[in-house]
């Protein structure tokens, strides 16, 4: 768990105190909650006295490295996500499917470490997104860049950079398919 600075608990203190506000706490209430983010070390700790209020989420600082691993099973990050700097994918013959498309991404550039061995990797690119897999080393398998969907690259959006090695298996990235209301 991530620890909270003293900034962190004062936005925290101040969504209670606009639910007072708002008439969703009783006085004998916030203060008691008010005690137990006060005294809180991590994210964690705080947001159970947030999470019957629609304000209960909590602003964490951007992650800047995660590692996802998955062996001989199926691993998918799809809808509202934060994405970090850096993702390193440890998969031995497996799925791995990254769906960027409503992911938060706050970095301008994403860099993803991938080390497969028999399995696929899949990763959906947001729309103005681009992509470049020029360091990834591919054994016995395939690797496919999908090009942007009704024409050229608009730009502004992120852009991921893939490296690794990739053995016995698929590396796709492509964009979001649509056909009429689908999406997929």
């Amino acid at each position: 768990m991530m620890r909270m600075s003293d900034a962190d608990r004062e936005r925290v203190v101040e969504q209670l105190r606009s639910a007072v506000g708002e008439g969703r706490l009783t006085l004998d209430e916030f203060e008691d909650r008010v005690g137990g983010v006060l005294a809180a070390r991590t994210f964690g700790e705080v947001e159970p006295y947030l999470a019957d209020l629609p304000v209960a989420r909590i602003h964490r600082p951007p992650r800047q490295f995660a590692e996802l691993r998955n062996t001989a099973s199926t691993l998918k990050r799809k809808g509202e996500w934060v994405v970090p700097r850096q993702i390193r994918i440890e998969n031995k013959a497996g799925t791995v499917k990254l769906d960027f498309t409503a992911a938060i991404v706050s970095h301008p550039v994403v860099e993803i470490d991938v080390n497969v061995y028999a399995g696929s990797t899949i990763l959906v690119l947001p729309p103005g997104a681009s992509a470049d897999a020029e360091d990834v080393e591919v054994i016995a398998g395939s690797l496919k860049v999908r090009q942007v969907p009704n024409g050229p690259l608009t730009g502004g959006g992120p852009h991921f950079t893939v490296r690794g090695k990739h053995r016995a298996g698929s590396l796709i990235i492509r964009y979001q398919r649509r056909f009429l209301h689908w999406r997929w």
